[in-house]
């Protein structure tokens, strides 16, 4: 094959891409009118599997089929992938009776699935195929058969997989969605399952995770002079400080806001206590609340400082949006 780059013509190029979402939308769409009973079943199956779902293809089906089971189980269902020519030679042992197989192929007729179908049969293993081949032997031995044939492929030769895999990837993932509503999967199961991600951080980071303890909490009495007041704010870098009696309830906080705010006015702070510039029953939050819920509240009343208490109102923590920021909340 030779290929001279002086040759490339730019709208030629653009018109296969326009070409190419044309195709792939309409097997897309195909699928909608061709689906039935059996799609439920094949749901049906893999929500009474008491192991796992094993997904099984070959070549591009293959690629395909390891992004099913990806979207799987990262959504409640446990799967994983097997390579057929691997289940022939000693990884046909990972499949279980309490299993269920995906098995993914164009045709129907990919040789090193059709070699293992009798052994899965025999094995009592149930079997949900996705394929073009309605007659073909993956469609004869599965339990469920689902529908993926396209009209064409988007390739211009009508050889390269490619309507026929964006088939599969659609039909996988809409068993992953009904298989997910019908768990009641919610958002806290995903961020478990993800808890790397944005999502994960959100969901699973709780103000424990991120507050300041102990010697990092900014906290004076109500008799402490503002200059006091103000080396502890300066020491402990919050932007704040709590005022708290003699068992360390909080009573009310003092920020840099309010600072800025009494110096407006012209104030004398020079003799001031702390219980006469707090602001008292600050906004606070327990410990075991969602990070995201800090995040809600900042937002909500436009301050930038938390308060963390326990149950009893007892000054347990503190926290400010730069402590959310370095957890990646915000």
């Amino acid at each position: 094959m030779s290929f001279d780059p002086a040759n490339f013509d730019p709208a030629q190029a653009l018109a296969l891409a326009h070409k190419t979402f044309e195709i792939e939308a309409a097997a897309v769409l195909g699928l909608k009118s061709r689906i039935g009973p059996e799609f439920a079943q094949a749901v049906q199956l893999m929500l009474n599997c008491k192991g796992r779902v094993v997904v099984m293809g070959m070549g591009k089906s293959g690629h395909i089929g390891r992004k099913i089971a990806a979207t799987l189980a990262s959504t409640g269902t446990p799967a994983m992938f097997v390579h057929p020519a691997e289940a022939s030679h000693g990884d046909l042992g990972m499949i279980k009776a309490v299993d269920v197989v995906l098995a993914i192929s164009n045709s129907g007729e990919s040789e090193e699935l059709t070699a293992i179908l009798p052994v899965l049969r025999r094995q009592g293993v149930p079997l949900v195929a996705i394929t073009g081949g309605q007659t073909s032997t993956l469609a004869e031995y599965g339990s469920v058969t689902l529908d993926s044939s396209v009209a064409q492929e988007a390739c211009p030769l009508n050889l390269a997989p490619t309507a026929s895999t964006t088939a599969q990837l659609a039909m996988g993932d809409a068993l992953a969605v009904a298989l997910l509503d019908a768990r009641g999967f919610k958002e806290e199961d995903f961020a478990r399952s993800h808890p790397g991600g944005a999502l994960g951080r959100k969901l699973l980071t709780h103000v424990s995770d991120v507050m300041r303890t102990g010697d990092a909490i900014p906290a004076v009495g109500l008799q402490t002079s503002f200059t006091d007041l103000m080396r502890e704010m300066s020491n402990k870098g919050l932007g704040a400080s709590a005022v708290v009696d003699d068992a360390r309830r909080v009573l009310g906080i003092f920020t840099d806001g309010d600072l800025r705010r009494l110096v407006e006015k012209g104030v004398d702070l020079r003799a001031s206590k702390a219980a006469d510039v707090m602001r008292p029953n600050p906004r606070t939050l327990h410990a075991n609340a969602l990070a995201v819920e800090a995040v809600a509240l900042m937002e909500q009343y436009r301050i930038t400082s938390v308060l963390v208490v326990d149950h009893d109102g007892v000054l347990c923590g503190a926290l400010n949006s730069n402590d959310l920021m370095r957890a990646k909340v915000i």
